[in-house]
């Protein structure tokens, strides 16, 4: 099972902040999973499209140029980083989880992963993209099959994981209030991986070995990794 370090080790740190990545690095994750927006035609690594939660700031990403929200402080001194600041030090260390949060330009997120590519020790197969928009996912997917998609959920379909099947998508990301062993053997069945977030109590990480799904999101990876090894040995 794949411990997947949720806006990095956000339990520890400032979630979605370089020292947050470190911490989950340190931590050898076997993924970083992270939540990009859109401002001025560059791509930041913030989760809320509201800033007061996470930063200095106040009002919406989206109402403040890229300067003034580099300024501000994300945590113990952090600013909100830049995706290929991210990439720059996550690159070939552990899968990359690129969640979409406020993305428009689809080219703009293809040129920051394209020149990572060339420019860092990044691998496409290291590269997943996810996001509660399917439509945009599938746009992906159209233009770049060569990138894996993730199909998000928070929900319980109707007909389980047929959705990401039609999306020709590489996992399905379930919220750990919505899922069962139904649920993920027809998942298996698709042929899909099944990614758990958000899981961070000790019984739920003991459920989700039990119920055999893929990886989980943890915002504690380091406890994370120590109780799954545990669970290995017994």
């Amino acid at each position: 099972m794949l411990i997947f370090a949720h806006r990095g080790a956000s339990g520890v740190e400032p979630e979605n902040t370089l020292r947050a990545i470190k911490a989950a690095l340190d931590a050898n994750v076997d993924g970083i999973e992270i939540d990009l927006h859109e401002v001025d035609n560059k791509l930041l690594v913030i989760h809320d499209r509201w800033l007061h939660r996470t930063t200095s700031g106040s009002g919406q990403v989206y109402h403040h140029d890229y300067e003034h929200l580099r300024s501000l402080d994300a945590g113990n001194g952090e600013t909100i980083p830049t995706l290929d600041e991210v990439f720059s030090l996550i690159a070939g260390k552990c899968k990359i989880n690129i969640e979409l949060k406020g993305i428009n330009n689809i080219a703009l997120l293809y040129s920051y992963i394209d020149n990572a590519l060339i420019s860092t020790n990044l691998n496409a197969a290291d590269i997943l993209i996810s996001s509660f928009n399917h439509r945009l996912l599938h746009k992906i997917h159209q233009q770049r099959p060569e990138f894996a998609i993730g199909a998000l959920t928070a929900c319980y379909p109707l007909e389980y994981a047929l959705f990401a099947e039609k999306l020709n998508a590489y996992s399905v990301h379930l919220d750990v209030n919505f899922i069962s062993k139904h649920f993920v053997n027809d998942a298996h069945q698709r042929g899909l991986k099944v990614f758990v977030y958000t899981v961070d109590e000790l019984e739920d990480i003991n459920t989700m070995k039990a119920l055999g799904v893929d990886g989980i999101f943890s915002n504690f990876p380091t406890r994370t990794k120590s109780h799954l090894a545990h669970l290995n040995t017994l």
